[in-house]
């Protein structure tokens, strides 16, 4: 299954909701997003910095990604970024792929 890293910041909303419900009841909720869409939640971290927070998600595809990501967006409560995560051994096994490539002529 794949793994996704999500990073983001609360908005001025969003940190008025994490006041209200505190930080335990936002890692119950992702944890109950992602067993709906088949997935499990690996870590949830806040974080002082750039970014207020840090989940590792696993869910069964980029589809299913991509919806929560769009969801969390538009509730205009938090802004993320998602990253796919590969493991070593996917990274070994794009080693091995052969890929017709050509740099641009300088």
């Amino acid at each position: 299954m794949p793994k996704y890293l999500c990073q983001g910041s609360y908005t001025g909303e969003g940190l008025q909701g994490l006041l209200k419900e505190g930080g335990s009841k936002r890692r119950a909720m992702v944890e109950h997003l992602a067993k709906g869409l088949g997935g499990k939640l690996e870590a949830f971290y806040f974080a002082f910095g750039g970014d207020d927070f840090h989940i590792i998600l696993d869910l069964p595809s980029n589809v299913d990604m991509a919806a929560v990501a769009l969801v969390a967006n538009a509730s205009g409560a938090v802004k993320s970024r998602i990253t796919v995560l590969l493991t070593p051994e996917e990274v070994d096994q794009a080693t091995k792929k052969q890929v017709d490539f050509r740099p641009p002529a300088a």
